[in-house]
């Protein structure tokens, strides 16, 4: 399978609040791992945004195509860099329903316009379905870096201390999401600056 390059994770999964100098646009990519329940290898693979087709659409074309056994169970885990987007999460909804052979969980390194009623109704609806939406921690963070990255590259970094960073990076947004999911409550504008770079 293709895989990411260490820089490509350093960047895109990057969760502080600021990008900084020099500025970089923060891509929507899905890491996505099928392991079949009977303990078969897992399928693994990555998806990004192209015109029209976020990734999240993208995974489940991915998954359709793939002609699943359905008297078998699958447990799905996908890795996104920012949340999905309520069309996307009624999409997730939707295909969740129709294959009750699959166990979904994302966890997003980042909410996406998360301060919008419209997208935190997206993430109720994720929340309140087959489909739980989590933000990643530091067991999200290494799983994503073992499994997805490429490491036959010389690193510009500390792979330890970038884990320890988006872990840490990780709290506040965390605290964002949970506090979404309190009933009558709109979250205001946090992190308003990290989605202008956003690949819609």
């Amino acid at each position: 399978m293709a895989l990411l390059t260490a820089e490509t994770f350093s960047l895109q999964f990057n969760n502080k609040r600021r990008v900084s100098k020099p500025y970089y646009r923060r891509k929507a990519l899905l890491c996505y791992q099928l392991t079949p329940q009977n303990g078969s290898t897992p399928t693994r693979g990555y998806l990004k945004n192209k015109k029209k087709h976020h990734a999240e659409i993208r995974f489940i074309n991915k998954i359709e195509s793939m002609g699943l056994d359905k008297t078998q169970c699958y447990q799905v885990t996908c890795y996104l860099t920012w949340s999905p987007c309520p069309s996307c999460a009624r999409e997730l909804v939707d295909f969740i329903k129709a294959h009750d052979h699959l166990n979904l969980r994302i966890f997003a390194s980042r909410l996406y316009y998360h301060w919008l009623p419209h997208y935190q109704e997206g993430l109720l609806l994720l929340c309140g379905s087959q489909v739980p939406v989590k933000v990643m921690g530091l067991p999200e963070f290494t799983d994503c870096w073992e499994n997805f990255v490429d490491h036959n590259e010389p690193l510009s970094f500390n792979p330890s201390e970038k884990l320890e960073e988006l872990d840490k990076n990780s709290r506040a947004i965390k605290r964002q999401l949970e506090r979404i999911k309190i009933p009558g409550i709109h979250v205001q504008g946090c992190y308003m600056d990290i989605v202008c770079d956003a690949e819609v």
